[in-house]
């Protein structure tokens, strides 16, 4: 293991990024209490020795820390150097593929960015970028951090007839799609995929691994990573009884680029927001509907006609919506800048993010 990489990168490697989260968080008291803790305190270097032993001989890991944070505070421009540190890890001949230690509270978030910005590339060249983390501190009892990281190391550096390259994510002895995370429970170990299309790492479920082929059949090219500055304000207004204007029309009276709304049921939301936000349309501002219940899809003119311009979520998540959502407005407007003849609207970089499962309903 080799936390210098200045020689290593030059052989066979695995590079492992740390970015904080739970899997690198202390508990003052890990027996009493281990879900109190500060996130964010181990170097990513430090997980890997825990784990040194039980590495498979003559694997040589390299590890670089982005940040140590909790995962609450993820910036946007955390998110472009985390980006651009996997896509320029990524081109380098001698990389088997990339582990990234991630909080779990916005690694739904995370995983949704990469696998718009690097996920064609990485499946291009056949090299996996795993992303995982833990839901308890690393001091706690049974932490399942170690395991996690492991299995990430294992499902990295696995032989490529097994499954494609591509995003991934693993947890609790499982690995999905990193676009499918989303943590639906606030402490259980399987959170971040306890919902999501998996299979257990140790025998891959030939059903999966042919969904994860077609869904990387239909998933359109990379979009361009936002400069750190350059990511377009896009906001989430969730629809609930007794919604107000008030926070919209400010909204758009302050210059945000985009609005997703977090619907009820099937992304409908309170007829009271109805003029504001056809305002916001007419302003050019960018319109998505996604849905509050944490599954399901989010269709077109459904409940109700769209207004003109307002775009369906489909199976994303108002966060990864909203991540969506400003990697297409930011893909439209260096478009534009660019001078091409008939500008993309964002729509058109928007819309084949939202691909459909076909057995999800």
């Amino acid at each position: 293991m080799n936390s210098s990489p200045v020689n290593s990168e030059l052989s066979p490697h695995i590079l492992v990024l740390g970015m904080g989260g739970t899997i690198a968080g202390l508990a003052p008291s890990p027996e009493l209490n281990p879900l109190a803790y500060e996130a964010g305190q181990v170097e990513v270097g430090e997980l890997l020795t825990k784990i040194e032993q039980m590495l498979p001989d003559g694997l040589n890991i390299i590890s670089r820390q982005i940040a140590n944070i909790n995962s609450s505070n993820l910036s946007e421009p955390l998110l472009t150097e985390l980006g651009q540190q996997v896509k320029n890890a990524l081109a380098n001949s001698a990389l088997i593929g990339i582990v990234i230690t991630h909080g779990t509270d916005t690694i739904e978030e995370a995983g949704l960015f990469l696998q718009a910005t690097c996920g064609k590339y990485a499946e291009k060249l056949g090299k996996r970028v795993v992303l995982t983390g833990a839901m308890l501190p690393s001091n706690a009892i049974g932490a399942d951090g170690p395991k996690n990281l492991l299995n990430s190391i294992q499902w990295a550096s696995t032989a490529i007839d097994n499954c494609p390259g591509g995003i991934f994510a693993v947890f609790a002895g499982k690995v999905c799609m990193a676009r499918d995370l989303a943590k639906r429970h606030s402490s259980n170990i399987s959170a971040p995929l306890l919902d999501s299309p998996s299979t257990a790492i140790s025998l891959i479920n030939p059903s999966w691994l042919a969904l994860v082929k077609a869904v990387q059949a239909a998933l359109p090219d990379d979009l361009p990573i936002p400069d750190a500055e350059a990511w377009p304000w896009v906001e989430i207004f969730t629809s609930h009884a007794g919604a107000r204007t008030e926070l919209i029309r400010q909204s758009i009276n302050a210059g945000v680029s985009g609005l997703v709304i977090a619907g009820t049921g099937q992304g409908g939301f309170n007829s009271v927001w109805q003029e504001s936000v056809d305002q916001a349309i007419a302003a050019g501002i960018a319109v998505v509907r996604a849905t509050r219940t944490g599954a399901g899809i989010v269709r077109p003119n459904i409940p109700e006609k769209d207004s003109e311009g307002c775009m369906a979520a489909g199976t994303l998540s108002p966060p990864k919506a909203r991540i969506a959502l400003q990697l297409a407005i930011n893909a439209a407007n260096e478009s534009s800048v660019r001078g091409a003849s008939l500008p993309p609207r964002w729509q058109d970089f928007f819309e084949p993010q939202t691909y459909q499962d076909p057995t999800n309903t």
